[in-house]
């Protein structure tokens, strides 16, 4: 059965181009025109990955991304006109997984559908992770901190796996955001984003140490 993807973007020209390029490549393709259309989606069927515009009429991309993240995990790539820091580091906050400014093209737009999509399929093949007191689930979608079950998204259960299975060794921002996103796909700002939404959900039990101008490492 062929993964199904939401494209969701006021401008027809760009959903019929984005559509016909993830068909092409054997996607099934919902599309939604509206922040209310797009919710109403994501409320009655699963998607392996969504498309998403900020400047939507109505109800605007950042508060799907919002109310999306209040009953789904969905994996939520940005794609926007607003290429400001500011914004990308809203979005990212809100529980998007990455951002592509526009005007972006194909091949760039199809490896980030892939990379987000393999990042949602990590979960549920994880088994026997372990560092300290932090467990990775292997059903996926959460971690175990001293017993303790902290829901993940599929960004955050993927960069945390990376932290795992490096065992208190230093990752370089390279090094995760090629692992986590993509090569070539993620800036900086993706990794201090996510980081301190490990930080804050995970507690003080787990220490993510920074390295300034290196990387980051699970401490151990």
């Amino acid at each position: 059965m062929p993964e199904r993807v939401l494209v969701v973007d006021d401008d027809p020209n760009l959903l019929r181009l984005v559509e016909a390029n993830l068909r092409a490549r054997g996607y099934a393709v919902d599309t939604a025109a509206s922040g209310e259309a797009a919710l109403e989606r994501l409320r009655a069927a699963g998607y392996a990955c969504v498309l998403l515009d900020l400047m939507l009429p109505g109800v605007d991309g950042m508060t799907v991304i919002r109310e999306a993240r209040g009953f789904c995990d969905v994996p939520i790539v940005v794609m926007s006109a607003l290429g400001e820091e500011e914004r990308k580091v809203e979005a990212l906050d809100l529980g998007a997984d990455d951002y592509l400014v526009k005007p972006f093209g194909v091949a760039e737009l199809l490896a980030r559908v892939r990379a987000a999509i393999r990042r949602y399929g990590v979960q549920g093949r994880t088994e026997g992770l372990r560092a300290g007191p932090l467990e990775l689930d292997p059903g996926g979608g959460y971690a175990l901190v001293a017993g303790r079950r902290v829901r993940l998204t599929p960004m955050e259960y993927a960069l945390l796996r990376q932290f795992v299975l490096a065992r208190g060794r230093t990752l370089t921002h390279e090094e995760l955001l090629d692992a986590v996103w993509g090569r070539g796909a993620g800036e900086d700002h993706y990794l201090h984003v996510y980081v301190g939404r490990l930080r804050r959900k995970l507690g003080p039990s787990v220490v993510i140490e920074s390295l300034p101008g290196v990387g980051y490492r699970l401490a151990v």
